[in-house]
């Protein structure tokens, strides 16, 4: 779902024995203007790939609905530029997703600061060729050039078992690191992030693109070589590309209710966000302790700084239960707290999913929205923490 504003062209047609003169005056008021901008706006530095991570502190940004509201409104409602706003697209993608990822630079380069843009091979993974990749990656560079870094999340969540690319681990690890070479050699103001799902329920029995028993993905996805795909397998490792593929770890981490099934609005289990990223997390919905301690992991034994692409707390409205602003002031809370900085500095990354939408999970409308509603709106603006970093207060001019 994208609704990017189209750029606005605006022709003058000159015409009769004074054109040149008029036009002549027209470009000198053009150069005028030209260099007063020039000394209010700085031209767009190319960032540099190991420069997207801050040094200290976390960037904030935003998984946002662009049909319901541009970025410049959430902007102003948040009161700050978001350093991150989320798009999707298709991959390899067509001209018209090229033309929406485009109009997504300019949204970001006036009203955000990066772009983590999360490609989708839904055509498989057999359509990512060194020649597809290049070619995106070329584009990089000049989304770059126009000053909006990017991070690349390439085929999310695909340990899960919902995606034409999930649970394929070869070949996922053999398309990630084309994309990775690509972006690399051509983007150096690009990075790539590894983002799988959250680990709970592991491996998500019964979805449409689950490994077969039998298959060489599933002996690949058997780790500990028991004949079976369960929780005791690790649910991560046989998809990590490597190091020198990987900037970026990332995971999505909702709260979606304290037990299954979904749909009831429930408050969070103290300490909920920090169990699940470490693989601490026993709570009434079962035991999730089995997993692999992801945060202890990748953060710390691989280096690489650590993403929440996409986190909300889940609110149906008029079905009783919790209310919304408690619900999702717990969730924050925990996002927030001092503590999580201090126990997680490689934490540098941190989206709210800004979405009110229909999901099948619930067979319901959820709202994960913080800013449509004034009094949240409020209470989360008041409650950003100062060690958040946002977008910058002036764009700059894209390099010619």
């Amino acid at each position: 779902m994208r609704n990017f504003a189209l750029p606005v062209a605006v022709g003058l047609v000159v015409a009769g024995c004074g054109a040149a003169s008029i036009a002549s005056g027209l470009h000198a008021k053009a150069q005028d203007q030209a260099a007063q901008a020039a000394a209010v706006l700085p031209v767009c530095e190319v960032p540099d790939r190991a420069a997207l991570v801050p040094d200290s502190g976390t960037l904030f940004g935003v998984n946002l609905d662009l049909q319901a509201k541009p970025l410049s409104a959430y902007a102003r409602d948040l009161g700050h530029k978001p350093a991150v706003s989320v798009s999707f697209t298709g991959f390899p993608y067509t001209a018209g997703e090229r033309a929406d990822l485009q109009r997504a630079v300019e949204q970001i380069r006036a009203d955000g600061h990066m772009m983590l843009l999360t490609l989708e091979p839904t055509n498989g993974l057999d359509a990512v060729t060194a020649e597809s990749a290049d070619t995106l990656a070329l584009d990089l560079a000049g989304f770059n050039n126009d000053g909006v870094p990017v991070i690349v999340r390439f085929a999310h969540e695909m340990n899960g078992s919902w995606y034409p690319w999930s649970q394929q681990p070869a070949r996922y690890i053999s398309a990630f690191r084309t994309m990775a070479a690509a972006v690399h050699a051509h983007a150096p103001g690009s990075a790539m992030m590894w983002a799988p799902n959250y680990g709970g329920g592991y491996p998500f029995g019964g979805g449409q693109y689950e490994a077969a028993p039998g298959s060489a993905d599933f002996t690949a996805l058997d780790t500990n070589s028991d004949g079976a795909l369960t929780m005791s397998d690790d649910a991560y490792a046989p998809y990590y590309p490597g190091d020198d593929a990987v900037d970026w770890v990332g995971m999505s981490l909702y709260h979606w209710g304290s037990a299954y099934p979904w749909g009831e609005n429930e408050l969070p289990e103290p300490d909920k966000f920090a169990q699940e990223l470490t693989g601490n997390y026993s709570g009434a919905n079962g035991d999730d302790t089995l997993l692999p301690d992801f945060y202890g992991t990748y953060a710390v034994q691989h280096g690489k700084p650590v993403a929440i692409p996409e986190t909300a707390a889940l609110f149906v409205p008029d079905t009783g239960g919790e209310p919304e602003l408690a619900i999702k002031q717990a969730w924050w809370e925990q996002l927030f707290d001092p503590g999580t900085a201090a126990q997680f500095p490689q934490l540098k990354m941190i989206n709210w999913f800004e979405w009110d939408k229909e999901e099948p999970e619930v067979k319901g409308r959820v709202d994960w929205t913080i800013t449509n509603t004034p009094l949240i709106r409020e209470a989360f603006t008041a409650a950003l923490p100062n060690w958040f970093q946002y977008g910058p207060a002036r764009s700059c001019t894209p390099r010619s």
